[in-house]
């Protein structure tokens, strides 16, 4: 894979975990009521679908195994899940 490659998915993969830690936050204050704007919240979404889109246009192009658009594809779900996971456990910490 050439270097181009991997800063693409190395940008993705930054966006994705941006875009969700972003969300659950939105998500979270308001079911807390506290007020999120109804541009942001959309942005928020917006954002979390642009990446994952952006992940399967990628993979979709890509010249490698299927066995490795798996393992890209799982790996980063399991990271947009993991940065979920940790942001709402240090937020029912606090």
């Amino acid at each position: 894979m050439l270097l181009n490659e991997k800063g693409f998915y190395f940008v993705v993969l930054m966006f994705g975990l941006f875009s969700v830690v972003s969300l659950q936050k939105s998500v979270r204050d308001r079911l807390d009521n506290i007020p999120v704007s109804d541009i942001y919240y959309g942005i928020c979404w917006g954002a979390t679908f642009m990446s994952i889109l952006l992940l399967v246009v990628g993979l979709w192009n890509a010249s490698i195994l299927p066995s490795e658009k798996g393992y890209y594809a799982f790996s980063f779900m399991f990271a947009l899940f993991g940065a979920v996971a940790v942001q709402k456990n240090t937020r029912d910490g606090a």
